[in-house]
């Protein structure tokens, strides 16, 4: 499968199911059943949009802390000035206006499993017959760790920008550290291909400066082959990797890291902390132990821990990778398997998830992933389809201008 029908695949056996352009779908007078989603991001708004679509007497009410979203998805390019975090940008009104949704813009406080409610920080309660909870991720603690001087960049935002503008600042001959998390973390090739856009950068803007890549995990996590080629080839010179290196702690003052190896300085620091669930569905009761995320029946994705929450995106543990595309997925499979169930049916035995990932090589050329999971009984989990799995051999322009459509149909499927 090429990467141009993978594309299609992922989104145009959709593109029936959406409203012709000014059509409004009201929200159900005498709804059947009510869910909340905690979340407007790529797994919450796509939720929201399709239990609508889907379960036209089903009332959703989405609950969402900041009025705008910004994807953290190609938010490495505003780093080389070619996207602004206006770009990444999105709203909630055709969520609303559209599709009829509530969308609530507060903070949730709590969440009560066994009664199934919710209590915003306004001081406002809501209660469903289902929870859908979709908060993302935290980073785990590292000692020192200041996010201002030592921005993560990996939540889109002020701190894409902070980081943007300390690399504009950055000494003729300076130093850039940029840690890789140990797995799982969101966006899998996400830190080797920033690795390789900050790269491009440097040897055009700052050719006398370089960048260290620490990299807490034994190898480079995926397209190993391709990581290699691009930190030996056209980045021999300004990339040094280094691989079984674990952040220990910081000292933002010094600008040091301290690490299993030694400390090591630099001039920008980007330290991408390890990920684990919002903080919200642990203090809901729904992680046990020293676990990071949660556990999920993937049939539905509720929690295991309460049926009546379901947890997708970054937060649910599954052998799937944390990653956009993914979360919109995840919802599609959650918001079919949720209507079934209001109907008096049962989820869908089956289900098939795909996803597509481009990673930025350079400023002007990419590379491609594809891959194609279904449910396994034996396993209850979902497994990679062998002959789904495809790359591309090189990095190229033409996928560089995939990426961008292939970033377009994503958002236009989630947010609009």
């Amino acid at each position: 499968m090429d990467r141009r029908a993978f594309l299609i695949s992922s989104f145009g056996s959709f593109a029936a199911l959406l409203p012709s352009s000014g059509w409004a779908l009201p929200p159900p007078i005498k709804p059947k059943a009510r869910v909340i989603v905690i979340g407007g991001g790529m797994g919450g708004a796509t939720v929201a949009k399709y239990l609508r679509l889907w379960g036209d007497a089903v009332a959703v009410t989405l609950v969402e802390r900041n009025a705008r979203y910004v994807s953290s998805i190609m938010s490495s390019l505003v780093l080389t000035g070619q996207r602004t975090i206006a770009d990444l940008t999105f709203g909630y009104d055709t969520l609303r206006n559209r599709y009829g949704v509530e969308v609530i813009i507060d903070d949730v406080s709590e969440v009560d499993p066994t009664r199934v409610a919710v209590k915003l920080t306004s001081g406002k309660q809501l209660t469903a017959d289902r929870i859908v909870m979709a908060p993302g991720i935290d980073f785990e603690n590292i000692p020192g760790l200041d996010d201002t001087r030592m921005p993560h960049a990996w939540k889109a935002g002020v701190q894409t920008d902070l980081l943007a503008k300390q690399l504009g600042g950055m000494p003729e001959n300076g130093v850039v550290l940029l840690t890789v998390p140990k797995m799982p973390y969101r966006c899998p090739p996400g830190p080797y291909e920033r690795a390789c856009l900050i790269a491009d950068w440097i040897k055009t803007t700052k050719p006398r400066a370089k960048l260290i890549l620490l990299d807490t995990n034994p190898d480079i996590t995926v397209e190993k082959d391709i990581f290699t080629r691009a930190f030996s080839g056209p980045y021999a010179k300004v990339i040094e990797y280094r691989n079984d290196v674990e952040i220990i702690s910081a000292d933002a003052a010094q600008l040091t890291l301290s690490t299993n190896a030694g400390p090591v300085r630099g001039d920008v620091i980007n330290v991408i902390p390890p990920h684990r669930a919002g903080a919200l569905v642990a203090a809901s009761g729904l992680i046990a132990g020293s676990e990071r995320f949660v556990p999920v029946d993937v049939l539905s994705y509720s929690s295991k821990a309460a049926p009546n929450i379901h947890v997708i995106g970054d937060s649910c543990a599954t052998t799937q990778p944390k990653a956009g595309h993914i979360a919109n997925q995840e919802a599609k499979v959650c918001a079919d398997a949720l209507v079934r169930i209001f109907a008096g049916g049962q989820p869908d035995p089956s289900p098939v998830t795909n996803s597509a990932c481009y990673s930025t090589i350079s400023r002007t050329e990419a590379t491609w992933l594809n891959a194609v999971f279904q449910f396994d009984a034996a396993t209850r989990s979902m497994v990679a389809v062998p002959k789904s799995l495809a790359a591309s051999q090189n990095w190229t322009a033409e996928n560089f201008k995939d990426m961008a459509k292939w970033f377009a149909a994503l958002m236009a499927d989630t947010f609009s």
